[in-house]
């Protein structure tokens, strides 16, 4: 049995988020808090679905209101590292200095020729028909793909940063990253039970 088997039932005994939290990438951490809340003597969720039935609503409250305030606690860890990292951003593009203006555009300018200069080599082994430096390529496959995939990483990290610079620069915000949002949407829908 596993905890996103147990989500409906918590659901319908009233506890909306912890019931979904059970069925996604957090559920052992929710199937934890509810484990507490009822008295379950292991933290298993067929030990928890055989205490479900006699839970007290009350606590069952309590694990959802705990589960609230972890994931506020989350987003507002996440804020603050977001709002670090804007006030970084924010001094790296009113900075004269053009190594901190340039690195990552040089970076990937570089990493754009480098891909192009191993193509145009293995392009002239194969017209040139020489085995061997084809063979020395094939046999350092491993090596390259996790140079490579490391090279690109970086690249990936950087365009990644580099849009949420320009989206800070157009709105003045970062834009949210995927827990951030995941805050909000629990804190709306906390608005929502509360009005």
């Amino acid at each position: 049995m596993e905890w996103s088997d147990l989500a409906k039932q918590v659901i319908s005994l009233g506890a909306p988020m912890l019931g979904t939290a059970l069925g996604g990438p957090l559920g052992g951490v929710a199937g934890e808090i509810l484990a507490k809340a009822v008295g379950s003597v292991t933290l298993t969720p067929a030990a928890v679905q055989a205490a479900l039935p006699a839970a007290d609503p009350t606590k069952l409250a309590e694990a959802e209101a705990r589960w609230a305030e972890m994931i506020r606690a989350e987003a507002e860890t996440q804020r603050a590292a977001i709002a670090e990292t804007q006030a970084t951003i924010r001094a790296e593009l009113a900075s004269e200095d053009a190594l901190q203006r340039w690195w990552r555009p040089a970076y990937a300018l570089e990493l754009t020729v480098e891909c192009a200069a191993l193509w145009a080599v293995l392009m002239h082994e194969f017209w040139t028909g020489d085995i061997q430096t084809i063979n020395t390529l094939v046999n350092a496959t491993a090596l390259l793909m996790a140079y490579w995939g490391f090279r690109f990483g970086v690249l990936g990290v950087y365009i990644s940063g580099r849009t949420r610079e320009k989206v800070s620069a157009v709105t003045g915000q970062d834009a949210p990253g995927m827990i951030e949002k995941l805050a909000r949407a629990v804190l709306a829908k906390e608005g929502v039970k509360k009005k």
